[in-house]
């Protein structure tokens, strides 16, 4: 994967003017993906490691240079994760801000503070009660993956997917916050940080109540202690900073975010029965069940969801005038689809945009249907 995202970036810059484009996309999406199964392993090896090494220390109350080594490498790298990932895949889609690399900066710091926390407070406690911390350990990952479930993430194709992905993510919420899904997080967020406050103290006040006195002196119980509470508060001192003052789409308690696109749609030019978006958003938000149920029939009583036409309709004055670039039409209002359909739709139109593309030097327009022109279209349809 990594010496294909290089090939397609060396193309992207060698070739001519109308395929550059064509080749950076496919570029964007193979790094998002790389990025993603890069997080994953961090979480899955570096964490588990951060925790047993740091738990090791604790119990021989000593330091050595390869350990401490070792163990900054796992936390600076599981922070350096969820920094980059957050940044590339803001970078693969047309329809969110990018991230500055001052925010990348203070969003890796946030992470940081707030990991270091929680793994010096599982090492504390896993130092002393180890069967209890295995205990806690699978008892939060169920929750945290049960709560994932119920936010009804739509990332994979096929339920059974979705919920395996939810259990690796649930291991992500073991150590810190991850963002899973579209919308306005900071509820979630708040709930979280409130529990993790809550688990780093109680973990920290039973460790300092029942630890060894004869390994580690009443001072240095007392200096752990303070580590893990100022690294926490820093974590969400840098969290505030990233949000109030460098995310990507404006203040967080501004009444209007500047940066934000596609916020408020333009209204429809009169007669014009769609409305027309140069690049499609890599990853739509799941249809609400007041949404669905205005629909006029289910998935399986659905036509097929990718067409061509062989021909030209008959009924040509009815409908929107062409244009000299590739057109594709949706029978689907913008971002209103269910969540495996706009998976679906996304690869194909992915596919679709970037084969046209390639035989086509101008971008392909896409046209979404309006809800003011409900029988516009039953069908996809791709016209060069």
């Amino acid at each position: 994967r990594y010496l294909r995202t290089l090939y397609l970036g060396l193309q992207s810059r060698w070739q001519a003017e109308h395929r550059r484009r064509h080749f950076y996309w496919r570029m964007m999406f193979e790094s998002a993906d790389i990025s993603m199964l890069r997080l994953l392993e961090a979480f899955l090896k570096s964490a588990p490691q951060l925790v047993l090494q740091l738990s090791i220390m604790v119990q021989q109350n000593s330091i050595e240079p390869l350990q401490g080594l070792s163990a900054s490498a796992s936390l600076v790298s599981l922070a350096w994760m969820i920094a980059s990932y957050q940044k590339v895949l803001r970078d693969s889609r047309e329809d969110k801000m990018p991230m500055s690399y001052k925010g990348a900066v203070v969003q890796i710091l946030w992470h940081l503070f707030t990991i270091a926390a929680r793994a010096i407070a599982f090492a504390l406690f896993a130092s002393v009660f180890q069967l209890y911390f295995g205990i806690f350990i699978v008892t939060h990952w169920c929750i945290m993956t049960f709560w994932i479930i119920q936010g009804e993430t739509d990332f994979c194709m096929s339920k059974w997917e979705e919920i395996i992905y939810n259990m690796v993510v649930g291991i992500i919420y073991i150590f810190c916050w991850f963002n899973v899904k579209e919308g306005r997080s900071r509820y979630r967020m708040c709930i979280y940080y409130i529990i993790t406050l809550s688990e780093n103290a109680a973990l920290t006040i039973l460790w300092f109540l029942y630890y060894d006195r004869k390994v580690t002196s009443d001072f240095n119980a007392l200096i752990l202690v303070c580590v893990v509470s100022s690294s926490f508060a820093l974590g969400i001192f840098f969290m505030f900073i990233y949000y109030c003052l460098l995310h990507p789409n404006g203040p967080i308690f501004s009444h209007r975010n500047v940066g934000c696109i596609f916020r408020h749609e333009p209204p429809p030019v009169p007669g014009s029965p769609v409305e027309a978006v140069t690049s499609p958003p890599r990853s739509l938000p799941r249809t609400t069940g007041g949404e669905r149920e205005g629909a006029p029939g289910e998935r399986d009583s659905c036509v097929p969801v990718f067409q061509v036409r062989p021909c030209a309709p008959p009924a040509l004055a009815a409908r929107a005038p062409r244009t000299e670039r590739p057109v594709i039409r949706i029978d689907l209002p913008r971002k209103k689809y269910p969540a495996w359909d706009a998976h679906f739709i996304d690869r194909r139109l992915r596919k679709t945009i970037l084969a046209l593309e390639y035989a086509s030097p101008t971008t392909p327009c896409l046209q979404y249907r309006t809800p003011g022109a409900p029988q516009e279209l039953l069908e996809y349809e791709t016209t060069v």
